[in-house]
């Protein structure tokens, strides 16, 4: 199909998520004929090295052949069926590995669509749980430069002015945490000393404490130590409020570990999973959490004490059988043990960043890296400067603002790792002869 035709009918009746759409008059869309491993093709037969797994959520890259096989194998079995008085094995199947894998105390798990709506359930729950014991707190905390999606509670418990500025006046209150500064011990531990003021001051009226566990990723890739998450653990005890640990974009292997609460040792109250959990095929996510917790829930209907929180597509037996197929990958191919070569490559790679004159800071965790540049102008538009320049040597990057980084799929070769890396290299020290 010619490529062009495709783009006009997608203007025609498409509106893109954070997109300014206007940027189309003069950058094209590219519409991609198909995905294999950590390629796109275009319907020119360019091909492109996704440097962000498509947003964070292909793991193993794109038309991985054994999740679909598993996926395939689901169709022709159940596609779905109301999860409601009714359960089937790949949810059962799921929930007991999830369980087995997730840090301590983490029994229970209520499953959602996507990102933004486990935020929503863990925020819920946490609130009706202290209400549930007579408690009123209507207060959530959170970090500053942080974000948790895009519906109005994730939204309210986020602080990343791009998103969440428009909306003020019809969000929930939250107060904010400063957040380390850096990552050394010693912010970590002044920025625990804020948090215990503003439990301090308020931590009656408070349900729960919520971070995004040792990176911020759409605040700019902000990183920081676990020993903040430690300290916050301890202090969450002190005060009775629960720990929200959005491991969204952080788990399942990202960091080095499974999950990035392993490197603190800490067990969190809930703990949300959403992105990478199906691999990148299908929307789903699950919000796990504590005996305890479910059994301030469980009661006779008439104390009116039930979770009534649903989603059609709750637990579909497909995006099951799909994370089902991820999980079995990472038990079956060392996937956390051969991405630390891979971990160490990527560090490799970013010490010539170091050298140039417009990169204010490099830094890494786990398979995550980003190069922070010095500001430029608003106007100048150095993330969409960068994302041109390196499609032209056939990498996907999509910097935040002035961050450009990298989150590859696991299945990436260093050979590919070096060619992204040369293509933001390139594209950065580019930006100076503009």
């Amino acid at each position: 199909m010619n490529p062009q035709t495709l783009i006009d009918a997608d203007l025609k009746h498409i509106w893109h998520p954070c997109t300014q759409m206007k940027d189309h008059e003069t950058l094209p869309l590219i519409p991609i004929k198909s995905g294999k491993g950590v390629y796109l093709t275009d319907f020119n037969n360019n091909r492109y090295i996704d440097g962000v797994s498509s947003w964070w959520v292909n793991l193993f890259g794109h038309a991985h052949p054994y999740i679909n096989q598993k996926v395939k194998e689901q169709i022709d079995t159940l596609e779905h069926v109301i999860f409601a008085g009714f359960t089937h094995e790949p949810i059962i199947r799921l929930s007991e590995r999830l369980c087995k894998l997730a840090p301590r105390g983490l029994e229970k798990c209520f499953y959602a669509d996507n990102g933004s709506s486990a935020i929503e359930v863990a925020l819920k729950m946490s609130f009706q749980y202290h209400q549930n014991k007579g408690q009123k707190r209507p207060f959530f905390v959170s970090l500053q430069n942080s974000y948790h999606g895009e519906t109005i509670g994730a939204l309210s418990v986020g602080d990343v002015a791009l998103y969440k500025e428009i909306y003020e006046d019809i969000l929930i209150p939250t107060l904010q945490a400063p957040v380390p500064q850096d990552q050394s011990e010693e912010a970590a531990r002044e920025a625990a000393s804020g948090l215990e003021a503003i439990f301090k001051e308020k931590g009656s009226e408070i349900s729960a404490f919520i971070i995004e566990p040792l990176i911020q990723c759409s605040g700019y890739m902000h990183m920081y130590h676990p020993l903040y998450i430690a300290l916050a653990r301890k202090l969450c005890d002190r005060y009775d409020i629960h720990l929200i640990a959005d491991e969204i974009a952080v788990g399942f292997g990202r960091t080095g570990k499974m999950f990035a609460c392993e490197h603190a040792d800490v067990s969190p109250d809930f703990m949300t999973l959403s992105k990478g959990l199906t691999g990148g095929y299908l929307p789903l996510s699950v919000v796990l959490t504590t005996q305890k917790v479910y059994d301030a829930f469980y009661c006779d209907y008439t104390e009116f004490k039930a979770f009534l929180h649903s989603h059609s597509y709750t637990g579909n037996p497909i995006a099951c059988s799909a994370a089902n197929a991820v999980l079995d990958l990472f038990e079956n191919e060392a996937v956390l043990e051969k991405n630390h070569e891979k971990i160490a490559f990527i560090a490799q790679c970013l010490e010539r960043f170091k050298t140039l004159g417009n990169v204010k800071s490099v830094r890494q965790t786990g398979m995550i890296a980003a190069v922070e540049l010095k500001t430029y102008p608003v106007s100048f538009r150095v993330n969409l400067k960068i994302f041109q320049y390196a499609l032209g040597k056939g990498v996907i990057l999509r910097p935040l603002g002035n961050v450009v980084y990298f989150m590859p799929p696991y299945v990436i070769t260093c050979e590919e790792i070096e060619t992204m890396m040369n293509a933001a290299y390139e594209a950065i020290v580019s930006l100076d002869a503009l």
